[in-house]
């Protein structure tokens, strides 16, 4: 129940419809680098992540890996292909060790039917991840691999990033994922020695830090947006 309280979606679920869901939704351990789901895997089935991060990606017409979306603890996907027919080509990657767990379409239906409330706050959500994804295609279409690296670095301290200090007003903060130059490529559909040409820029103008050993980014929240909207 301590998971499920986390998830978006039911927030507003009190404790006892939280342990009637409990047992439709069990626990599962999903080690880093575990493929999800896939385009030739439709499992009609609604995943939320109860902890960890999961990436969302296509795979380009070059075989270039391009995400579409990182989600963290409390978000959902596989919301497309429960709800439409055909092919979705999605992936989704755990990118940590991860804890998720999954509904099937039917049982899934039922909760909804019973509350509506929690379609109401699907809808919102999905609205939102809409927004996202035309803000993101819009962006990996016609943008630079800076003005793509800017905007991949800006969303990931949107939702990832955590204060460097105690002092709330910081605007150094570390971004939550560890990724390297080269999963950074594969996520706006570049290639490593692009990227990390494009990130000692970033270092130079102040905009990021390097690494640290653990292999986290640090990024400069004002910098990397006025950045972003200067590239725009």
């Amino acid at each position: 129940m301590k998971y499920l309280s986390r998830i978006n979606l039911f927030h507003d679920v009190d404790l006892v419809e939280l342990q009637q869901m409990e047992s439709i939704v069990p626990i599962a351990i999903t080690k880093k680098g575990t493929l999800i789901t896939t385009p030739h895997n439709n499992q009609n089935r609604l995943f939320f992540i109860k902890q960890g991060k999961v990436r969302m990606y296509s795979i380009l017409s070059n075989g270039k890996e391009l995400t579409m979306d990182v989600l963290g603890t409390g978000h959902l996907f596989g919301e497309i292909s429960l709800f439409s027919s055909g092919f979705h080509p999605l992936y989704a990657e755990a990118i940590e060790d991860s804890i998720i767990c999954s509904i099937d379409k039917n049982q899934f239906e039922l909760i909804i039917l019973e509350k509506p409330y929690i379609a109401l706050k699907l809808i919102n959500i999905l609205s939102s991840r809409l927004k996202e994804m035309e803000e993101l295609m819009e962006q990996m279409a016609y943008g630079t691999v800076r003005s793509k690296l800017l905007f991949l670095l800006h969303r990931l301290s949107e939702k990832f990033g955590v204060p460097l200090s105690d002092n709330a007003s910081s605007e150094w903060i570390q971004i939550g994922v560890k990724v390297t130059h080269q999963e950074l490529a594969k996520m706006i559909g570049s290639i490593r020695e692009t990227v990390t040409e494009v990130l000692n820029h970033f270092i130079s103008e102040g905009i990021i830090n390097r690494t640290d050993s653990r292999g986290y980014f640090t990024v400069h929240r004002q910098r990397v947006k006025e950045a972003l909207e200067d590239s725009i």
